[in-house]
């Protein structure tokens, strides 16, 4: 019988090893190691040790080895050098970096790392980590559209006016519609989830009609009053209107609302005259996102309008008005904090860069 190697332990190497194995956040190479050198310690054999800890005898080997020459600080990793001769020299890397923001090759919407790499010689991998160094993603691409209104300054200050400081005994609405709403209907039924299975449903519907949604939303409590219709005409849109304005009686109302025509015919000049409790505030052309109820119509999207299949306009009616009313149990305000001046500037800001663009 082979008598197991012992490993003589003072007192107070013995008390770090066995706070290291009752830490909670420690490595679990680290307590393995310093199991393997208290059970040494206790005489156990290495093929024992190596069986109890679930390693290899060599392993318990080289870490006895390790203990003898440095004690416990052979026990913790030790950082490893690396290879170095991938490093790419600095005009290269500022070349790679040049290219990835110049306009691509003829006949190519895009750079890809294989087309930098061919261009500059090196690899593809080389290209990627230069990269992801300089926060450069060639392959995302996102929309944007700048407002060219001439009154942009005066009513982004009128409307945001009207969220950070609200007139004093007045409603403030955000009013807009959402048109084309299609009750669709999926040729198959849709797969349920499963544990390691997404919901799964066909790419291919039958459209069933479309609905337009009409909403005003109480910037101050987040209730929604809404209407669906068949069609987003001037005269839907003021039938919506007189529902708003029975919804709110003797109540001054300050409305949130887009340039659309709709907004500004005959008819609805004259109806506002006759109701001069109601103010219009238009936000400016293609600043949407300056409309609180757009935040609304996003929520609505996600929430009561994905994965589910409308037999009929009057079931895709009938399934907007229940999430209506759900939300409305329980309405939830957007909180506006950014000031007039910060989007004013940031607009400016905008103009600059795209009055100089290169693409």
């Amino acid at each position: 019988m082979v008598k197991a190697r012992v490993i003589i332990l003072t007192q107070r190497e013995r008390a770090e090893l066995t706070r290291i194995i009752g830490r909670r956040r420690a490595h679990a190479g680290l307590v393995s190691r310093a199991r393997i050198v208290l059970l040494s310690a206790d005489g156990v054999r290495a093929t024992e040790i190596a069986e109890r800890v679930g390693v290899s005898k060599e392993q318990v080997s080289r870490i006895r080895a390790r203990w003898e020459l440095e004690r416990v600080n052979g026990l913790y990793e030790k950082k490893k050098a690396g290879r170095k001769d991938h490093a790419l020299p600095v005009d290269l890397v500022h070349r790679i970096v040049q290219l990835a923001m110049s306009p691509p090759p003829a006949g190519r919407t895009r750079w890809t790392a294989r087309l930098l790499a061919k261009a500059v010689a090196c690899s593809p991998s080389s290209v990627l980590r230069t990269l992801r160094a300089h926060a450069l993603k060639p392959h995302r691409t996102r929309t944007y559209k700048v407002s060219r209104d001439p009154d942009f300054v005066e009513k982004v200050e009128d409307v945001v006016g009207l969220y950070l400081n609200p007139p004093a005994h007045a409603i403030v609405l955000s009013l807009d519609e959402k048109t084309q709403i299609q009750a669709l209907e999926r040729t198959q039924l849709p797969l349920p989830l499963r544990t390691g299975r997404a919901v799964r449903h066909t790419h291919d519907y039958k459209r069933n009609g479309v609905v337009d949604l009409y909403a005003a939303l109480e910037v101050a409590t987040g209730r929604v009053t809404h209407a669906c219709t068949d069609s987003h005409t001037a005269a839907d849109f003021l039938g919506f209107l007189k529902k708003v304005a029975r919804a709110y009686p003797r109540k001054e109302l300050h409305v949130i609302l887009d340039n659309s025509s709709a907004h500004s015919t005959p008819d609805i000049i004259a109806w506002l005259e006759k109701h001069p409790r109601i103010h219009f505030h238009y936000t400016p052309t293609s600043a949407s996102w300056l409309n609180q109820v757009e935040g609304f119509f996003g929520i609505l999207t996600k929430q009561a309008l994905s994965l589910i299949d409308f037999l009929s306009k009057a079931d895709l009616r009938r399934h907007l008005d229940d999430y209506l009313a759900s939300w409305n149990q329980n309405p939830t305000p957007f909180i506006w904090t950014k000031p007039a001046k910060g989007i004013i500037r940031s607009h400016r800001r905008m103009l600059d860069r795209i009055s100089g663009a290169v693409h």
